[in-house]
Order: structure tokens, then C-alpha cells, then sequence
């Protein structure tokens, strides 16, 4: 399969694209679209689930400085609501490919965009790849950068909206973030269209 997908990137000008926080209850999801090149290759790059905090830190660092493009698209928890969770998805990929641009902030335009397992309005050919983040260099590098930017909004969101613990769960339903919903209560950041069954047992 990765042989197929070699031949189908080679001579091209390859971006990828991942997202970042479908599933939890509060902030935004996050969309990365890389454009790395052919001899801009990272040793230890990996889907970022597979990754601690500490590697990926790192690993961001090394991307960003050798990527040839990033672009990042941020749909917040609003927008989530209004839309639902996967076109919120596809229009944060969707920004994140619009906005791809190099360090000279010109905008850059690829041959294919390779999407971890979804389809996005663009007209540039693409290519949605079912485990992408895990079998696509590219995609695995945009997982890095989208993770470890939505985790440091939630530094911020720790020191805005204490007793959540935004700090380690990065919104996600954790035990202890349920236990402090049913006691505080939501916050504007919160996705008021996930908390329906919590707040629902609250009643």
C-alpha cells in the first residue's frame, strides 16, 4: 500500500494534512496542513497519539523549522455546535491547506494533499488515506504540529477556567473533567452539543 501511495506522491509537491480534537468536550479542533519535501526527512516521526508530550515537543521544533510550508486552521467550539463535529473537521482542514504558506508568509500552492481519512473542499487533488497519520510522513507531521499547539491553548484555558484540569486532559472527557462539569458547571469553551447526556444526569 505505501509503495502505491510512493508512486502516486513521486515528482509531486506532497502536503499533509491531520486534525486534532474530534472527540472532546471543550476548545477547538485544530487542522495542520505540512508541506516537508523530499530531503526534509525526521527520524522518530510518527502518528502523535504514538508519541509522549516530551518527543513531540521536540519533534515539533524540527518540523517546523524544516518544513518548506505550514498552514493551520483552528474551528472553535461554536462553530462545532453550529456545524456538528465532522464539518468543523473538514472546514479546519480546509483552512489549514488555504493557508499553507512558507517562512516568507508566501502562500504555497501543492500538487496533492494527502488527508488522514477524510475529504476536503479544495480543487487541488487529493488523496484521503485511512490511517494516514501512521503511514504518511507528511500526515504524520502535520499530527505533531496540530497536537502540540491545541495542547498549549490549554495551558491558557487551565488559567482562565480553573478545576477542570484543562492542563492534562486538553479537554477530553476524563473522569475528573466530568466530576467538575456536574460541580461548575460548563464554561464558554465548552461544546455545548457533547455535554447534553452530562448535563441531562445532572438534571
Amino acid at each position: 500500500m505505501i509503495d502505491s501511495y510512493e508512486k502516486l506522491f513521486k515528482d509531486k509537491l506532497v502536503c499533509g494534512v491531520d486534525e486534532v480534537g474530534r472527540g472532546p468536550l471543550a476548545g477547538p479542533v485544530v487542522a495542520c496542513a505540512v508541506i516537508m519535501g523530499k530531503d526534509n526527512l525526521i527520524e522518530g516521526v510518527k502518528d502523535s497519539k504514538k508519541l509522549s508530550a516530551k518527543k513531540r515537543e521536540i519533534l515539533n521544533k524540527e518540523i517546523v523549522q524544516k518544513a518548506l510550508a505550514i498552514g493551520i486552521g483552528v474551528v472553535d467550539e461554536r462553530v462545532i455546535d453550529q456545524i456538528n463535529i465532522k464539518q468543523a473537521t473538514r472546514l479546519a482542514m480546509k483552512i489549514a491547506v488555504e493557508e499553507l504558506k512558507d517562512k516568507k508568509k508566501n502562500l504555497i500552492r501543492p500538487d496533492i494533499v494527502a488527508v488522514d481519512a477524510e475529504v476536503i473542499d479544495t480543487d487541488l487533488e487529493q488523496v484521503s488515506i485511512v490511517r494516514g497519520d501512521d503511514l504518511i510522513y507528511e500526515i504524520s507531521c502535520a499530527s505533531i504540529v496540530a497536537k502540540v499547539l491545541r495542547d498549549s491553548y490549554f495551558i491558557d484555558f487551565e488559567k482562565t477556567y480553573p478545576g477542570y484540569d484543562f492542563v492534562n486532559n486538553k479537554g477530553y472527557g476524563t473522569k475528573k473533567h466530568r466530576e467538575a462539569l456536574l460541580a461548575l458547571g460548563p464554561t464558554p469553551i465548552h461544546r455545548m452539543s457533547f455535554l447534553k447526556k452530562i448535563l441531562g444526569e445532572q438534571k
